[in-house]
């Protein structure tokens, strides 16, 4: 059925009406939908790839949105918002922050979390959701998912728009490899630059 799904949105990009579509894959895929937008991204910008910084836009719009529903599912529609997060196997690790966000670390653990979640093959959306449930910082959560969505279809539009097809082939068989080390590397770059700076 997976499989269907990844054909299903690669013929999408292919659409007459692909923006509005990838759009709408990029909102679901934030909240239940186990498809990422980046299956679309590439063949839409590869069609079109004056239009890279355009598809990046929309699918990061699109994501933000859906991750704001998420969020306000886990806050008002808790046993909907546990089905989901049953599915994909993490509903012991949502009570454990529940316990923990009362604390400065578990705050600062779960912000961590929500930025890999955004970046990395981690379901973004299980914790979109858990982030209402555990009542996360809505402002703050906002702008983890407008950066770490931003960036992550920002690289794949525009290295697209650089290597066309290779890019889209590199990504479907070491994406979810070159994601997680892009996305452990940033987060530790910006733990270094607190540390000097803030601290």
């Amino acid at each position: 059925m997976l499989k269907k799904l990844y054909d299903r949105c690669v013929e999408l990009a292919r659409h007459k009406f692909s923006k509005p579509l990838l759009g709408f894959v990029a909102f679901i895929e934030s909240f239940f939908f186990p498809v990422p937008p980046d299956l679309m991204i590439v063949p839409m910008v590869v069609a079109k790839r004056d239009d890279y910084l355009k598809i990046f836009l929309i699918a990061t719009v699109g994501s933000v949105l859906g991750g704001l529903f998420g969020y306000t599912l886990g806050v008002f529609f808790l046993d909907a918002s546990m089905v989901i997060i049953e599915f994909y196997g993490y509903e012991e690790k949502v009570f454990e922050m529940q316990d923990k966000m009362s604390t400065r670390g578990g705050f600062l653990t779960w912000l961590g979390i929500m930025f890999l979640a955004g970046f990395t093959p981690l379901p973004f959306k299980v914790f979109t959701i858990t982030s209402g449930v555990i009542g996360f910082n809505i402002t703050v959560f906002f702008f983890i998912c407008l950066f770490t969505r931003g960036l992550r279809f920002f690289l794949v539009s525009y290295f697209t728009n650089l290597f066309g097809k290779k890019f889209g082939d590199f990504i479907e068989k070491k994406g979810a490899l070159w994601f997680t080390i892009s996305g452990i590397f940033i987060l530790i770059l910006a733990v270094v630059l607190y540390i000097v700076f803030v601290k």
